[in-house]
C-alpha cells in the first residue's frame, strides 16, 4: 500500500466530551472507575473459568471468557487515552495512532460479533438438541470457533482499513468524538469518499443489522421450539436466554445506529461510541454473573480456595 507522506505526518484533534474543566474532572473520576470495574469484572470471569474445571469444560463459559477478553481489549484501546485527554487542553492523536485505534476496534468488534453468533448456536444446540450437545460442542470445536471469530474480525477490519489508510488527509483535522472512528475520519479526507462510505455501510452497518436480526430470529426459534414441548421448559429457556438477548441488544444497538447512515449529515453521537466501548463491557460481567447461578457458585468456590490457601500459609 502506498501511503501519502502528508498523511503520515498528519495529526487529528479530538474534541472530547466537553470543554468544561469542571465536567472533565467529573468525567475523569467516572470513566476511571468504570475502566477499573471493566478490567476487574472481566478478569474475574476469565479467572473463574480458567480455575474452575466445571466452567472451563462447559462451552458457554469458555466462550464467555473469550468474550470478556475482547471486551477488556476494546475498552483498553479507547478508554485510557480518553481518561488522560481529560487533563489536556489540546487532545491530539497521530495519523498512525488513529489508524491503529480504528483497526483494533473493528478487529475486536468483528470478532465479538462472530462470537455472539457462536454463543447463540451453542444455546440452540444445548436447548434444542441436548443429547448431541457434548459431541457437537466439544473443546476442539470451541477452539475452532474462537479462531474463526478472530479471522472474521481481521477480514472485517482489513476490508475497510485497506481503503481508509490510503485516503489523503490535507484539510480539516477535527474529530468530534473521544476516539477515532471510521465514519468521522472518512469525512476529513480530501477526496471523493463514496466508495469508503459504501464499504462502511456494507461491512459495518448492514452486516451488524443482518447479524442482529438473525440472532433475534434464532432466539425466537429456540423459544418457540421449547414452547411446543413444554411450558415449564419455555420459562427456563427464557431465563437462560435473557442474558444473551440483553448483551446482543446492548452490543448491536449502538453499532447499527452509528454505522448504518454514513452518507447523511447526521453527526455521530459520541455518547453512543462511549456506550459500546465503556458501558457494554461494564455491563456484560454484571449481566452474566448476577443472573447466573453457576457463575455465583463458581465465585463462592473461588473464594473458598482463596481462604483455604491463606490458612495453609
Amino acid at each position: 500500500m502506498e501511503i501519502n507522506n502528508d498523511s503520515m505526518a498528519y495529526n487529528f484533534i479530538l474534541l472530547g466530551l466537553t470543554r468544561s474543566w469542571e465536567l472533565e474532572n467529573l468525567f475523569f473520576v467516572i470513566f476511571f472507575l468504570a475502566y477499573a470495574s471493566i478490567i476487574s469484572g472481566n478478569i474475574l470471569i476469565v479467572v473463574m473459568v480458567i480455575f474452575d474445571s466445571h466452567l472451563y469444560y462447559t462451552p458457554m463459559y469458555f466462550l464467555l471468557a473469550n468474550l470478556s477478553c475482547i471486551d477488556m481489549t476494546i475498552s483498553t484501546v479507547t478508554v485510557p487515552k480518553m481518561i488522560t485527554d481529560f487533563f489536556r487542553e489540546r487532545k491530539t492523536i497521530s495519523f498512525w495512532g488513529c489508524m491503529a485505534q480504528m483497526f483494533l476496534l473493528h478487529l475486536l468488534g468483528g470478532s465479538e460479533m462472530t462470537l455472539l453468533i457462536v454463543m447463540a448456536i451453542d444455546r440452540y444446540i444445548a436447548i434444542c438438541k441436548p443429547l448431541h450437545y457434548t459431541s457437537i460442542m466439544n473443546h476442539r470445536m470451541l477452539v475452532r470457533f474462537v479462531l474463526l471469530s478472530w479471522v472474521v474480525g481481521f477480514i472485517h477490519t482489513m476490508s475497510q482499513m485497506v481503503f481508509i489508510v490510503n485516503l489523503p488527509f490535507c484539510g480539516p483535522n477535527i474529530i468530534d468524538n473521544v476516539f477515532c472512528d471510521i465514519p468521522l475520519v472518512i469525512k476529513l479526507a480530501c477526496t471523493d469518499t463514496y466508495i469508503p462510505d459504501l464499504l462502511v455501510v456494507a461491512f459495518s452497518g448492514l452486516l451488524s443489522l443482518i447479524c442482529f436480526i438473525l440472532l433475534l430470529v434464532s432466539y425466537t426459534v429456540i423459544l418457540v421450539t421449547v414452547g411446543h414441548h413444554s411450558s415449564g421448559g419455555l420459562s427456563k429457556a427464557l431465563s437462560t436466554l435473557s442474558a444473551h438477548i440483553t448483551v446482543v441488544t446492548l452490543f448491536f444497538g449502538p453499532i447499527i445506529f452509528i454505522y448504518a447512515w454514513p452518507f447523511s449529515n447526521f453527526s455521530v453521537d459520541k455518547f453512543l461510541s462511549i456506550f459500546y466501548s465503556v458501558i457494554t463491557p461494564l455491563l456484560n460481567p454484571i449481566i452474566y454473573t448476577l443472573r447466573n447461578r453457576e457463575m455465583k457458585a463458581a465465585l463462592v468456590r473461588l473464594r473458598s480456595r482463596r481462604i483455604n490457601f491463606r490458612q495453609n500459609f
